[in-house]
C-alpha cells in the first residue's frame, strides 16, 4: 500500500508495527517481524532516512514512529510534486514529438520490437498509455501475453479506458478462458467471439497499433505501427472483425432477467456460449453445470420461444433481444 512512496513490503511492515507499538527496542521489533536483528536495524535506518522513524533521545536503542499524518503527508506531497514535474516533462516531450512527426519518414512509421520481455513490456506500455480506447484481437495461441488476462488491461479499465476485444472461440475452451472473459466483462469491457481472428492485434486510441511478426516457434517479435495508412488499414480490419463477431454475455454482463418469465442469467450464459460454437459438454464444464442441466435449460428455452430446433432458437434469441446482434 505504501509502495508508491518508496517503501517495500518489509519496510512498510516495520513502520506499521512501530506505529502499533509506539516505541520499541530493536530485538523486540525483530521478534515481532520474525526478522534477524541486523536486517531490522537496516530497515529502521531506511525509515529514518524517510523521516518515518527516529531513535529515542531519552532511551538509546529504542525507536519511535513518526506521526503518520505528518510523515506520510510530507512524502505524499513530495511524490505529487515529482509526478507533476514528470507530467509536465511528458507534455513537453509529446509536443516536441508531434512537431518533429508532422512529416515523418517512412522508416519512422513502424518499429520492430524483439524478444519476449521487450514485446510484453511494449504491449503493456501501449495499454497503460491509452487515454480513450483499446481495441484488440485475441487468439487462442498466446506467446507472450496470455489470453485476456494482464495487469495493464485491468489498470487501464480502472482509469476509464474503453475496451473492445474480439476473442477466438478457442480462447473460451482454454482452462481459464471463460473465467478471464467473465472478469473482463465485469470490468465493463465489451467482448465478442469469432471462429478465428486473422491476426493478433492491439490498437490504442487509433494512434498506435501492435501486431506479431513471427510465427510459433521463433523468437517473439512484434511490429509497432504509428499513425499512417497502415494503421488505418489495421483499424479497418479490427472494425470488420468486430462487426461480424458475436457479443459475449456472461454472468451479470448480459441482459437483466425478464419479468415475464424470460430467460435468467444462466440461460443467457448457456445460450451465448452455444451460439459462440461450444458444445453442450463444453458449456457444462466451463459453467460447472451438469450436462443434463444444460440440455434441460436449452429445451426450456426452446419451449419458451415456441420453436423446435436450435437454429430457430438462435434466430428467436436475436429477434427477442436475448442476445445482441
Amino acid at each position: 500500500m505504501l509502495g508508491a512512496i518508496g517503501l517495500d513490503e518489509g519496510q512498510e511492515s516495520a513502520y506499521r508495527a512501530l506505529v502499533a507499538l509506539g516505541a520499541a527496542e530493536v530485538p523486540d521489533l525483530a521478534h515481532r517481524l520474525t526478522l534477524p536483528v541486523p536486517q531490522t536495524e537496516r530497515t529502521l535506518r531506511h525509515l529514518e532516512r524517510h523521516g518515518l522513524a527516529a531513535q529515542s533521545s531519552a532511551r538509546p536503542g529504542r525507536w519511535v514512529a513518526a506521526p503518520p499524518g505528518v510523515a506520510l503527508g510530507a512524502l505524499l506531497t513530495q511524490q505529487r510534486h515529482e509526478l507533476e514535474q514528470a507530467e509536465l516533462a511528458a507534455v513537453l516531450l509529446a509536443e516536441e514529438y508531434r512537431a518533429e512527426a508532422d512529416e515523418p519518414a517512412v522508416h519512422d512509421l513502424v518499429e520492430v520490437v524483439q524478444g519476449a520481455s521487450a514485446v510484453a513490456h511494449r504491449f503493456h506500455q501501449l495499454q497503460l498509455g491509452a487515454a480513450e480506447e483499446v481495441c484488440a484481437l485475441v487468439s487462442g495461441r498466446p506467446q507472450v501475453v496470455t489470453g485476456t488476462e494482464n495487469e495493464a488491461e485491468e489498470r487501464a479499465s480502472v482509469r476509464g479506458v474503453d475496451y473492445r476485444v474480439v476473442i477466438e472461440r478457442e480462447v473460451l475452451a482454454l482452462p481459464r478462458g471463460i473465467r478471464e472473459a467473465s472478469t473482463a466483462l465485469a470490468r465493463g469491457e465489451r467482448v465478442r467471439v469469432t471462429g478465428q481472428v486473422p491476426t493478433k492485434l492491439v490498437i490504442a486510441d487509433r494512434t498506435l497499433a501492435m501486431v506479431p511478426l513471427t510465427s510459433r516457434g521463433a523468437e517473439p517479435a512484434a511490429l509497432v505501427v504509428h499513425a499512417s495508412g497502415l494503421l488505418e488499414s489495421l483499424t479497418g480490419l479490427f472494425e470488420a472483425v468486430w462487426r461480424e463477431s458475436l457479443p459475449l454475455l456472461l454472468g451479470t454482463s448480459g441482459a437483466a432477467e425478464e419479468s415475464d418469465g424470460g430467460p435468467d442469467a444462466t440461460d443467457l450464459e448457456i445460450l451465448t456460449l452455444l451460439l459462440a460454437g461450444l458444445t453442450d459438454a463444453s458449456v457444462a464444464k466451463h459453467l460447472e453445470l451438469g450436462l443434463r442441466t444444460v440440455q434441460r435449460r436449452v429445451k426450456g428455452l426452446m419451449e419458451l420461444a415456441g420453436v423446435t430446433t436450435r437454429l430457430q432458437l438462435g434466430w428467436h434469441a436475436y429477434e427477442r433481444g436475448w442476445v445482441a446482434r
